[in-house]
């Protein structure tokens, strides 16, 4: 881009030098046909020069509003899936269980305190009451995970749904285990890719953010959450998009 903005602007001040020639040495019948046919070629020049700067500029504010879109959905599938692995021990695999598990599902709300009890084998053995420290966990009653997670809001009924970019997408949702030390570890993913967010956006654009590598970028050509190859829940978004764990 900087080159052509050099270009255009060496074109320009070409053009404006040879207007001032034409103006000098050109005929007089000749100078009003030439004169405006330059000065057309420099207003055009002109607009090419500002839009290959604005261009840019608005790409970038379009992309961050939709990715910021994106990201919440993204977040609501992981509190979601989060859930779902404390209740059952696993992640969903598909929209429809994560949701019909968040329709019915309750968290067990528990309460641990210690306490001493008797050791009936030490007291056995040594004639007289003997007692040892435990911990007991005390059930206190039940919540439901749509309350917890969503409140009063029902918008986890269409979390599948990317709510920005290319009409009727949706995520892409897995799930299922990987083994780390001989233990199977549950583990999920849900991404959509940027080709789909930023569908109707300049094109060139768009290549260049699929192929950005930046510490304050979204690195990749996906917006995802979890991961299928290692333990990870996290986002691939950057801080500045918001909380990413």
């Amino acid at each position: 881009m900087l080159k052509f903005i050099l270009i255009a602007v060496a074109v320009i001040l070409l053009t404006v030098v040879l207007v001032k020639v034409i103006d000098k040495f050109v005929p007089s019948k000749l100078k009003p046909v030439i004169s405006i046919a330059l000065w057309i070629l420099i207003i055009f020049l002109g607009y090419q020069t500002y839009m290959s700067i604005y261009t840019p500029i608005l790409f970038n504010q379009e992309k961050n509003k939709r990715y910021a879109e994106v990201i919440k959905k993204l977040n609501d599938i992981r509190d979601a899936e989060l859930a779902h692995k404390t209740v059952t021990g696993k992640f969903a695999d598909n929209f429809d269980d994560l949701i019909k598990f968040v329709d019915t599902a309750k968290f067990t709300i528990t309460e641990r305190r210690d306490t001493t009890v008797l050791d009936v084998e030490q007291t056995k053995r040594f004639g007289v009451d003997m007692f040892t420290g435990t911990v007991v966990i005390d059930t206190l009653g039940y919540k439901p995970v749509k309350d917890s997670l969503f409140k009063n809001s029902d918008r986890y009924k269409t979390m599948m749904n990317v709510p920005v970019g290319e009409p009727g997408a949706k995520f892409n949702l897995d799930a299922g285990f990987i083994e780390q030390s001989k233990i199977n570890i549950p583990v999920f993913e849900a991404f959509v890719k940027k080709d789909v967010v930023l569908f109707d956006l300049d094109r060139d654009m768009v290549i260049q953010e699929k192929q950005v590598i930046s510490v304050d970028g979204v690195n990749g050509e996906t917006l995802k959450v979890g991961s299928m190859e290692e333990v990870n829940t996290a986002g691939n978004w950057p801080k500045n998009y918001g909380a990413n764990e």
